[in-house]
């Protein structure tokens, strides 16, 4: 079990941080820009948002202090989300970046890259007779529970697959990582787990969603009873992040939609036209830094700026944005041969452009 005081100090930090939003008018830090069928939605001043939560570069600071990440996912089917969502990350500028995978995507996912931290601690069914699950299964929450209190943010999802097994795990991961207030970025498959069962995160303001078109279109039918809606599409996201208890929403699209239940902004600066696989991945692992960053950031002495908004809602706005503009740079130099490969390669030097390391 985690330490309670290591509880009780992220307890501390996080109601520093969400409190002042939480009184707070918001609006103060975006511009209200467009209407979209009568209801506001708020084009992001995202390039002035990434340079007031991305820290500077300090020779005083230690190893960790700029992000410790954890994706969980990978299994014998899918090993490269989990990579470029963990390997997203450090290019971003986290200090450490874990990976929680099956035994079977261990060996390959650490030969991607040196850099990860390989945890080979989950089980799928097939591995596992029925006898064993219930003695498997605490074993696994145990593995990942010595590990928790480190963490500034879970992704949960990429290359999760469905194994009914695993998924049972990994909801019992997602109940651990809610009790040590640990921020949770889903994605992927996770969002599959959350979707059938929902209470995982609903209410949990700590959480992020990150649906694509086939995605979001589940969780609306599920939460909302109808089809996904383009024509009020602001106010049905709306809908939905209430329904869930106010959990933030990341809808990517040609424009990503962001809302916490309590406002709709837009990302659409940058882009690039070319689709390959793996971009919600990148984006499920630079969400979890700015995350973190944000809500460093809004509690930094002298620092009010960023305390006038959600730092969910800012770390995804600055993921969004950044993403978008490493797959304009890529595009424009790979054009159709663009591959996710590409597009986290030019992740540092986007970030660098708008926010100068030194």
């Amino acid at each position: 079990m985690l330490a309670s005081s290591a509880v009780l100090r992220r307890q501390h930090f996080l109601i520093r941080s969400l409190g002042s939003y939480n009184n707070q008018n918001h609006t103060q830090r975006i511009r209200e820009i467009k209407t979209v069928s009568g209801s506001s939605t708020m084009e992001a001043d995202a390039e002035n948002i990434l340079r007031r939560i991305t820290p500077i570069l300090d020779p005083n600071r230690h190893k960790g202090q700029a992000g410790k990440v954890a994706v969980v996912g990978g299994c014998r089917e899918y090993t490269g989300a989990p990579y470029f969502a963990a390997i997203s990350a450090l290019k971003l500028g986290a200090d450490l970046s874990h990976v929680f995978c099956t035994k079977n995507a261990a060996t390959v996912i650490k030969s991607y890259s040196p850099e990860l931290i390989v945890h080979p601690v989950l089980e799928e069914s097939f591995s596992v007779r029925d006898d064993e699950k219930e003695a498997v299964s605490t074993k696994v929450l145990a593995d990942v529970a010595m590990w928790m209190e480190r963490f500034d943010c879970l992704v949960v999802g990429p290359g999760l697959g469905r194994d009914p097994f695993l998924l049972e795990c990994v909801g019992d991961i997602v109940k651990l990582a809610r009790r040590s207030n640990v921020p949770i970025v889903i994605d992927g498959d996770g969002l599959f787990l959350v979707t059938n069962n929902i209470d995982l995160i609903s209410g949990y303001h700590l959480a992020v969603l990150t649906p694509n078109v086939n995605e979001y279109k589940r969780l609306v039918q599920k939460m909302l009873g109808s089809e996904v809606n383009d024509q009020d599409a602001s106010q049905q996201l709306l809908a939905l992040a209430r329904s869930i208890g106010g959990v933030t929403i990341l809808r990517k699209g040609k424009s990503d939609m962001i809302s916490d239940g309590n406002s709709v902004h837009t990302v659409s600066i940058f882009g690039s036209p070319r689709r390959c696989g793996g971009q919600g991945d990148i984006l499920s692992g630079s969400a979890a830094v700015f995350l973190s960053w944000a809500l460093q950031s809004s509690t930094a002495p002298g620092n009010s700026a960023t305390s006038l908004s959600n730092p969910m809602v800012l770390g995804c706005i600055a993921a969004s944005a950044l993403l978008r503009k490493a797959a304009s740079v890529a595009f424009e130099n790979k054009k159709r041969a663009t591959l996710t490969s590409d597009i986290i390669e030019h992740l540092g030097q986007s970030l660098d452009d708008i926010c100068p390391a030194c």
